[in-house]
């Protein structure tokens, strides 16, 4: 990549770039120290054994803040995800039985649809008996009033002989003068017929 750039930048600065670049202000391990520094021993600074317990017994308290709040979050991790788990089998048990219960319910359905059609089917036969008593019926009633109205034809044909019509009306005429009757006469209790005397 630094041919490249040193390619690309060739253009604009004829001098040649370095290889590495070293980070400002430091040294690395190999590079001999300062002729200033030679002699020079690193001591600590002084503590103050008062200081150092305060600052002892307070990193000792946030270590324990720490570990606290640490154990807190993994318990709080751990119910997450044991929370998530439960969630998901009953997400899945709940599946299931919404699967059931649908089962179920088309099955319900399908039984009911059967029970309908067999009941509307039944509903339809008994219609369809009614309409076909109630057309024999009909018949029945309409054959007795022919028969009925034969009947009273045939009384009045029988009737009509005895009419008094104008052709025969001389032969009725000299059928009374020839066969008189006496109307005179009484019915007693008994229904018996009393008459009193004789037309002259």
């Amino acid at each position: 990549m630094l041919p490249a750039l040193r390619r690309c930048w060739a253009p604009l600065s004829r001098r040649p770039l370095p290889l590495l670049v070293p980070a400002r202000g430091r040294k690395s391990r190999h590079d001999p120290p300062a002729k200033s520094k030679a002699g020079r021993l690193k001591v600590p600074p002084p503590v103050d054994p008062a200081e150092l317990l305060v600052v002892s017994e307070r990193y000792r308290q946030y270590r324990l803040v720490l570990q606290a709040l640490r154990a807190e979050f993994k318990q709080e991790v751990l119910r997450k995800k044991h929370q998530e788990r439960l969630d998901k089998e009953s997400g899945e048990e709940a599946m299931e039985e919404h699967r059931k219960m649908m089962a179920w319910n088309n099955a319900e359905n399908e039984r009911l649809r059967k029970k309908r059609e067999e009941r509307l089917r039944r509903e339809e036969e008994e219609l369809q008996d009614r309409k076909l008593q109630g057309a024999l019926n009909h018949a029945r009633l309409m054959e007795d009033f022919l028969k009925q109205k034969e009947r009273e034809v045939l009384q009045l044909q029988e009737e009509a002989r005895n009419f008094i019509t104008p052709e025969n009306l001389d032969e009725r005429i000299e059928e009374c003068l020839d066969n008189p009757r006496n109307y005179n006469f009484a019915i007693d209790k008994e229904g018996r017929i009393v008459k009193r005397s004789v037309p002259s």
